[in-house]
């Protein structure tokens, strides 16, 4: 039973060690700051350029949700639809393979 489901057991086996690394390295940095790709996108050209941070404005205005539960609504509709089509590209994959046996 154990050799049908190796390859699950070393990959599960894998992930727990990479993200027990990772909680022992990260608590090791008190100090360490996380920021997004945004951030560190804008503050990487700013060094390289000498412009500021501010400077790097979207040309067109963002609009923001008027609350919470909004802008978490948005985030779940985008995430459905993306894995509707997802869902929907295996599903012609399989499909086509199906076809062609």
């Amino acid at each position: 039973m154990w050799s049908r489901y190796r390859l699950e057991i070393v990959a599960i086996v894998a992930i727990v060690c990479f993200c027990g690394v990772f909680l022992y390295t990260s608590s090791l940095m008190n100090d360490a700051e996380y920021a997004g790709s945004d951030t560190l996108g804008s503050a990487g050209v700013a060094e390289l350029t000498g412009v500021s941070e501010e400077a790097f404005q979207p040309l067109v205005p963002q609009w923001e949700p008027p609350s919470g539960e909004i802008e978490s609504g948005l985030f779940a509709l985008q995430a459905a639809v993306g894995g509707i089509f997802v869902g929907w590209v295996f599903g012609y994959w399989k499909g086509q393979k199906n076809r062609s046996t």
